[in-house]
Parts: C-alpha cells; sequence; structure tokens
C-alpha cells in the first residue's frame, strides 16, 4: 500500500513538472540540499532544541547537597537536519517574473535524544518581480534574522540575534543607487510569543494586527547596510481567569535593528544589533509582565529591553578562519511589575547578561566540507528579591560558562 502511494505520489509530481514546462517551456527546476552530520559536545547542562543540536545557553547552577547537578557534560551526534529544497525559477506571467522555493528537513518528532525524525517545513513561498518590486509571499526568514554570521553552527548566532522563518508577505522596493525600501505583515508559527498559557501564536491571533516590519537597505561594491524597525500588537487574553467576560489586555512592542556586511576578496565581516522590546517572538531573550490592572480585570504590560548583537570576521576559501562574539544585556523593563513575567521559552527571566565567543575552521574540498569549532558561552544569573520588580534579577549574580566543541561533515549538492 505505501508502495502505491509513493508510487502516485511520484507520478503526480512528474505530470505537475510536466505540465508547467509545457505551460512556459523556460520554467527550470532546480533541486538542492545536502546530507550534514553533526556531533557535539558540552560540559553543561543547557538548553537547546533540535535533539540538542541547536544551542541556546547554559542552564543556572542546581546546588543539591553542596554539589552543583547542572555541572555534567553531555554529548549528541545526529544528521538530522540534513536538507532537501526546490527552486522553481522561469515561469512569466502579465509581465512578472515568478519563482518558488520549497524547502524542507527531519529536524521534528524527536523528544530529547529519543525518536524517528519526520519531515518538516522550513520555507515555502512564492516570488512576483517585475519593475523593480519584488513580492514574497509564504514561509521564509523573518527580515531581521535573514542576514546571519559566518558559523556553521545550527543557531546561526541564536540568541544573540533574531531567529525566525515564519508566515509573511513582504515586498521590496528599488529605490536606485544601490537603495531598497523592505515593507513586510508577519505572522506567527513555530516561533511565538510568550504569554499566560505558553508560548503560542493564539496572542497575535486574537491581536487582529499582524507583524509589522520596514527597513531601509543599501547595496553597492562590498558594502551592504540595513536598518529596520520591528512592531508587533497582541493580546495576551482575550477573556479573564474565569473565561466568562471579556478584556483589552494589550501590548505593543517596537524593535529597531542594525546590520552592516562588508566584503573584500576572501575577507569578510558581519555584524548587527538589536534593541528590542520582549523579543521571544524571534528567538530573543526577552519577553513581557503585568505592571497594572484595570477595575474590569484588563491587564497592562511592559515589555522587557535587551540589547542583542554579535560580530563575526571570516578569511579563507578552501580553509576557511571564523571568529564570532556575541554579546546580551537584559535591561529589564521600564514599569514597574505587579504581576507574572513571561520569558522566553529558550532561556530563563534571571539572565542579566550574556556572551559567546566561537573561533572556527571550515576545510571545503569542492561538494564536501568539514568543520571544527569551539563555543564558549557564559551567562550571569541572578536572584530576584522583593526589591525587584522590573524584570530584572540583580541579587546574588554570579556566571555560569559551557563548553562546547562541534564538529561537521557536509555533503552538498
Amino acid at each position: 500500500m505505501n508502495k502505491s502511494i509513493l508510487a502516485t505520489a511520484v507520478a503526480v509530481l512528474a505530470l505537475s513538472f510536466s505540465a508547467a514546462a509545457q505551460d512556459n517551456a523556460t520554467v527550470q527546476f532546480k533541486p538542492y540540499g545536502f546530507i550534514r552530520n553533526y556531533f557535539a559536545a558540552d560540559s553543561r547542562e543547557s538548553v537547546y532544541g533540535v535533539d540538542d543540536l541547536f544551542y541556546y545557553l547554559p542552564k543556572d547552577r542546581n546546588i543539591v547537597d553542596g554539589e552543583d547537578l547542572n555541572a555534567q557534560s553531555t554529548y549528541v551526534y545526529g544528521n538530522l537536519t540534513s536538507r532537501l529544497g526546490l527552486d522553481i525559477v522561469g515561469y512569466q506571467v502579465n509581465g512578472w517574473n515568478v519563482s518558488a522555493r520549497f524547502e524542507a528537513d527531519f529536524a521534528a518528532g524527536l523528544s530529547g535524544v529519543t525518536g524517528t525524525a519526520t519531515l518538516r517545513l522550513r520555507q515555502a513561498f512564492v516570488t512576483l518581480a517585475k519593475d523593480g518590486v519584488s513580492i514574497k509571499a509564504g514561509q521564509s526568514w523573518h527580515p531581521m534574522a535573514a542576514d546571519m554570521p559566518h558559523i556553521f553552527s545550527l543557531n546561526t548566532g541564536a540568541p544573540f540575534g533574531p531567529f525566525s522563518r515564519t508566515p509573511e508577505i513582504v515586498a521590496d522596493w528599488t529605490l536606485g543607487e544601490g537603495f531598497s525600501l523592505t515593507t513586510a505583515a508577519l505572522w506567527q508559527m513555530q516561533y511565538t510569543s510568550a504569554g499566560p498559557s505558553g508560548a503560542s501564536a493564539e496572542y497575535i491571533k486574537y491581536g487582529g494586527i499582524p507583524e509589522l516590519y520596514a527597513g531601509l537597505n543599501y547595496k553597492q561594491g562590498g558594502f551592504t547596510l540595513r536598518a529596520g524597525l520591528d512592531m508587533l500588537s497582541i493580546k495576551p487574553r482575550h477573556l479573564n481567569a474565569a473565561g466568562n467576560h471579556k478584556v483589552k489586555d494589550r501590548i505593543t512592542t517596537v524593535s529597531p535593528f542594525f546590520y552592516a556586511e562588508y566584503v573584500n576578496g576572501m575577507f569578510a565581516i558581519k555584524a548587527k544589533t538589536i534593541f528590542a522590546q520582549a523579543g521571544e517572538h524571534v528567538n530573543l531573550n526577552g519577553g513581557y509582565g503585568v505592571s497594572s490592572v484595570d477595575s474590569d480585570g484588563t491587564w497592562h504590560y511592559a515589555p522587557t529591553r535587551n540589547s542583542s548583537s554579535w560580530i563575526s570576521f571570516t578569511y579563507g576559501k578552501k580553509v576557511q578562519a571564523v571568529l564570532f562574539g556575541g554579546y546580551v544585556q537584559n535591561f529589564g523593563t521600564a514599569r514597574e511589575l505587579v504581576g507574572p513575567l513571561y520569558f522566553s521559552k529558550n532561556s530563563f527571566s534571571n539572565m542579566t547578561r550574556m556572551f559567546r565567543v566561537t573561533p572556527e575552521l571550515m576545510f571545503n574540498w569542492g561538494k564536501v566540507t568539514l568543520g571544527l569549532e569551539y563555543e564558549l558561552t557564559g551567562v550571569q544569573y541572578g536572584t530576584f528579591s522583593s526589591n525587584d520588580r522590573y524584570g530584572l534579577a540583580t541579587h546574588d549574580l554570579r556566571w555560569v560558562c559551557n563548553n562546547r566543541i562541534l564538529a561537521m561533515l557536509r555533503y552538498s549538492f
């Protein structure tokens, strides 16, 4: 039965491709992807995603009978981030150039380090371009996350910079002289806001307003510059705790960001910084808390403010040397909190600052790449006291660090 289903699916795809080719003889189907293997070793219990391959940060001390239970080394190996994609180009309709991308990997279906990897959607979008205007609709990288550092680590620098693929409609407008404008309306799916019911897309669903982004870009010679502003307005609750009365809860956050890149021959440097209000929906270390309560039961909120930045350097071609550095500073909230603090599911509300230093080497032999990386991540944690009413733990500050060794073998096609 499974063989029959598979044969039918292959036949349908073949007929679809054939029909598309007949509709426009210039249409091209370009498959791409890679087989990628990771091995990672950590010196400390940490927060991960994707079968412990997507690294976030080390956990705080957990002292029991004088022993730190989180001071425990771990090891993991897997190739579930192997990827398969298809670019479709060459179609035209009414003067518009139409292209599409579908991309998937197997990084789903696991619980911890057990289970069976299943196929998941990464990207799926259609692009229409004409006369200096490009419109993209579907799931793709968030405009603030699209430019990534040089490192091969699966986290690509998160949580020191935004990381999110999300349903969106993005329009790029060519302005001339190397300048362009990007505008976007975005939804939430895999990467979501925190709130009373945990991380969920329900808050933007009831908010009634998509996440909005606008940014100015400049690209000329070896330079690329971007400056943008992201606005998110959500309703953490639309009903009171008893579920029998509507409330007017809403929090609106605004986050500016800046990106710069310079390439000259085999040398390249990239840097990104964002000052985020909350920002947990793009994998940053942030959130928001209840700052006041109205007589009708409506809650008002105050977002945390955090500065997240990274910089990366690379040199070489067959042998590439890379150096990455990142820093996060949590400034807490601007208003006093009187209720719960909702924070990123991949972090902890008592983290105050964080750094990362990553040197790595990559050896490229045609379609084969071997990468070796050392990653040092340090987090300063604190303890909340009765005086800490602004979402920032200021007592008993202590640093914990993790040493991570990562190796990668990849064959691209």
